[in-house]
């Protein structure tokens, strides 16, 4: 059984009772009977028999957690990355250029590329090695952390932005954004049946919904693609400034669930974008990046200055629309805090990466969310190693905000990661991937921490009254290795009661 069907909306199971499961961290069985879409009721196995007409599904004493939520990703991108040159592998920017190469000489009349890293690149990227490789075909190379792109010179002849970058091909921020999306300008039926098939493989990870923060006018797609038959996921969609001023004259608010969507659909916050990466060093932070002491920008960009973005935030909040602000720098988190306590609202902070330690305390006491991504902490450690030498105990500070009482929401701000909620919960308990010794493992959480927040506030066992969106796992995510959590194997995923997604069980 896979995501999807043609009855929109998610509540549209008849009852079930799922018999024999295990709750997180414990031993004993539990039946679970769903109706109309809510765990009715939570009881010992073999204690109740269901209504007259459940299907009764065995377990066979699998986990049973609530479905998981990633707070962050940039669904349309994700769903392109697949159809797109794979640059992750690529060690340099001689390596880039090889892939561009096999590409045209494949027969590719145009090549757009995603996943590079180009921070620790031993040579620099630049225009003239793209030209070498690729003649008139034009070359766009999106990074992995969606802050640069990499272009050739047809590119940026065909795309009229070859005023705004330098010998190197490289746009970067708000530059770049523009650029992504023009090339991500694609048919809605085509983009429809791509998202689709992301959906289903989100389920298959236990995904049951997602906050959407693509710079798209996303309300009429995703409100289009449940009239179409979508029904694999609950989204919570993003507003950027662009459209702060349109979702305000259309009433708007945060938290409102959007007409004809069966509850699918979900107003979310004010996206604002303060500062850049890491990878691209544009990052904002107190001290200099090392190498750039002589650039105009040498501690990274303060993208929207704290003079606009305070009248922003307060236009936002005053209209029930909760500021989700991205910040990555130290300095970008700090001013953030203080644009929060100007406003006196609440809301998140997107990522909160690089933190000072006075800083950790301000997020309790504001009451801001810390939206983190912990797989970053896995990409960004030999660059922050390089870029933030002596100051990497304070990046991805996740035991120090959740011991300060912060509450945590986890995701993978895919495309940069892949949009897998186990990968970010194995980041967070275990600080380490591929067999490398753990990083900053003082700032390790508790898997029963992790999985809190990565549930959508919905804790980590599910509860009697509560929404029937279950993810069915084959270990105990509360006994398991950081190891076995990053490949934590998904039997079922449920959404309002109704499988979106079975791998083993009938």
């Amino acid at each position: 059984m896979t995501a999807g069907g043609s009855r929109p909306g998610a509540d549209a199971a008849g009852p079930v009772l799922l018999a024999g499961a295990r709750l997180a961290g414990e031993a004993r069985l539990v039946d679970l009977h769903l109706d109309d879409g809510v765990i009715a009721t939570i009881a010992p196995a073999g204690a109740a028999a269901a209504g007259s007409g459940a299907r009764r599904v065995e377990l066979d004493g699998r986990w049973m957690v609530p479905g998981l939520h990633d707070r962050h990703v940039h669904f349309s991108q994700w769903a392109m990355v697949s159809r797109r040159l794979d640059l992750a592998g690529a060690g340099s920017a001689a390596d880039a250029a090889a892939l561009v190469a096999a590409s045209v000489t494949a027969g590719a009349t145009e090549v757009i590329g995603f996943g590079y890293r180009d921070s620790l690149w031993p040579e620099p990227a630049s225009r003239s090695m793209l030209d070498a490789v690729s003649g008139d075909v034009p070359v766009v190379l999106v990074s992995a952390d969606l802050h640069a792109c990499w272009l050739n010179t047809a590119a940026l002849r065909r795309h009229g932005v070859e005023h705004l970058t330098d010998a190197s091909g490289l746009l970067r921020e708000g530059d770049c954004f523009r650029l992504v999306r023009e090339i991500d300008d694609v048919a809605d039926d085509v983009l429809d049946g791509w998202v689709a098939e992301a959906a289903a493989r989100a389920a298959a990870r236990g995904v049951v919904g997602i906050t959407d923060y693509e710079m798209r006018w996303n309300r009429d797609d995703w409100a289009r693609r449940v009239a179409s038959g979508f029904n694999a996921l609950r989204v919570t969609f993003g507003i950027y400034t662009q459209h702060l001023e349109r979702a305000i004259a259309e009433g708007l608010r945060t938290g409102d669930e959007v007409p004809a969507t069966g509850g699918l659909v979900t107003v979310g916050g004010y996206k604002v974008i303060t500062d850049g990466s890491l990878n691209t060093r544009t990052a904002w932070c107190f001290d200099p990046y090392p190498g750039l002491e002589g650039d105009d920008h040498p501690c990274g960009l303060a993208t929207v200055p704290y003079d606009e973005l305070v009248p922003l935030m307060i236009r936002a909040a005053g209209a029930g629309i909760t500021p989700a602000v991205h910040a990555i720098g130290d300095q970008a988190n700090a001013r953030v805090l203080d644009a929060f306590e100007a406003v006196g609202c609440r809301g998140s902070i997107e990522h909160a990466q690089l933190l000072r330690r006075t800083d950790v305390a301000r997020f309790a006491e504001l009451g801001i969310v810390a939206s983190v991504q912990p797989e970053h902490a896995m990409d960004d450690r030999d660059v922050a190693d390089r870029y933030w030498a002596g100051r990497t105990d304070r990046a991805f500070m996740l035991a120090e905000l959740t011991k300060a009482g912060v509450e945590l929401a986890l995701g993978s701000d895919a495309p940069v990661a892949p949009l897998d909620p186990w990968i970010a919960i194995s980041a967070a308990v275990g600080r380490s991937r591929d067999g490398r010794e753990a990083w900053h493992p003082e700032q390790a959480i508790e898997a029963s921490a992790a999985l809190a927040a990565s549930t959508g506030g919905r804790g980590i066992v599910p509860a009697a009254g509560g929404r029937a969106d279950l993810a069915i796992v084959e270990l105990d995510p509360l006994a398991s290795s950081a190891d076995d959590l990053r490949t934590m194997p998904v039997a079922a995923t449920l959404l309002g009661g109704r499988f979106t997604h079975s791998a083993s069980i009938a």
